[in-house]
């Protein structure tokens, strides 16, 4: 595989940060250690610009192209995403270089996708062979937080200019060595949903002199059911499922409400309408004929993530180089988990691409591991991708 010869030179270095960003897992915008440490390291490879503080803790840097002259840029600027949060997970690995923190974690990958950027801003502030400014953005709270939105809402696109957009994501089961990618739709939009219902409490061994919520919780869960099986065109995607049941405390006590929590799930905008408005008319329908009142409120979060057709094109013809034709699925299936990377190909076109993870626990297990194997791929990719886009 044609690994860039100097980023094969900063492995083990490469490796060394990820690790410590391993140790040191911070969540969603709290990430300050991490901040810092991208910002400080920026510095130090002589990028043009550092900025902190973009969508709270965000970090951009920018390189400019050695052909720009005199400091002004020439040409198109693309955009590199990284993120920086860890979950909230206890981790289990028993790594010399484990969790550090109590109940949390890099259960995900992220700090081998800031410790991959970070190797690929050192080789492009070193060789600038390119012309234009490839401008290096370390995200914030990515996990359920918005981050990308965050550092939308703050300007960054118009601020530096920024043409195109890239992210990478590690998979787990997917072999080292191998990319996928596809265009259009690839992850799904991820929405929320909190149903409340009331009824008439009472004790248990009374239930006629009451509404029982429990129950018509119970039903509401298998009727939401129906949704995707019957209102949803089966061949598009939907899935909603209910992970929280709020209800009781004892067993002798029919609760006056019960609270049910979880999510929807679609990778297209009308399915996406569909869902919420069903959801509503099975909540009210379902409660209304046990004499119960139900109410859903439904929180759109992160949109669908479409990779554009081109840039997809062109993310897969990068890897292509890194890894040969062979080793690129430019037709992996569409996903219903979600990324916020989605809020930037909004705002710009761009693609994301699954970098293979080999066979490691999966992203969001206490088990999970970043292979730092896939150091040199993905960081070679993120080069080759600048030289390849920015050439002459």
């Amino acid at each position: 595989m044609p690994i860039v010869n100097r980023i094969a030179d900063l492995h083990d270095e490469i490796t060394a940060w990820r690790r410590d960003l391993h140790a040191h897992p911070e969540l969603q915008y709290d990430v300050h250690r991490t901040a810092a440490s991208v910002a400080e390291k920026l510095k130090s490879f002589g990028c043009d610009e550092v900025v902190t503080g973009i969508g709270r803790t965000g970090v951009v840097g920018v390189i400019r192209g050695r052909k720009g002259g005199a400091g002004k840029a020439i040409g198109k600027t693309i955009g590199l995403r990284a993120d920086m949060d860890a979950l909230p997970i206890e981790e289990a690995t028993g790594l010399p270089y484990k969790s550090t923190v109590p109940g949390k974690m890099h259960a995900c990958g992220h700090d081998g996708h800031t410790a991959m950027l970070l190797g690929a801003a050192r080789y492009l502030s070193e060789t600038r062979n390119f012309v234009g400014q490839a401008v290096v953005i370390f995200q914030p709270a990515e996990e359920g937080g918005a981050g990308a939105k965050a550092m939308l809402d703050d300007g960054m696109m118009e601020r530096f200019g920024i043409g195109e957009v890239y992210g990478m994501h590690n998979s787990p089961g997917m072999p080292v060595g191998r990319f996928g990618i596809c265009a259009g739709p690839m992850m799904a939009a991820a929405d929320s949903v909190t149903i409340d219902i009331e009824g008439v409490g009472g004790h248990a061994a009374r239930p006629h002199l009451g509404i029982d919520t429990v129950l018509v919780a119970a039903q509401i869960i298998n009727n939401i059911q129906s949704i995707a099986s019957r209102n949803v065109d089966p061949l598009k995607a939907a899935v909603v499922s209910i992970t929280m049941v709020q209800a009781s405390n004892t067993d002798n006590v029919i609760p006056q409400t019960v609270q049910l929590r979880g999510t929807a799930r679609s990778l297209e905008a009308g399915v996406r309408d569909l869902l919420e408005k069903q959801l509503h008319q099975v909540v009210e329908g379902t409660a209304a004929a046990f004499g119960a009142k139900a109410k859903l409120t439904y929180r759109r979060g992160y949109p669908v993530l479409v990779n554009h057709e081109q840039q997809s094109d062109f993310a897969a013809s990068v890897a292509s180089e890194i890894v040969g034709s062979a080793q690129v699925d430019t037709t992996l299936p569409p996903m219903m988990g979600a990324e916020d990377f989605s809020f930037m190909l909004n705002a710009r076109p761009g693609a994301f691409i699954w970098v293979g993870n080999g066979d490691s626990a999966g992203l969001h297990h206490p088990k999970y591991n970043f292979n730092d194997d896939v150091i040199p791929l993905g960081t070679s990719y993120w080069v080759k991708l600048v030289e390849t886009a920015l050439s002459a």
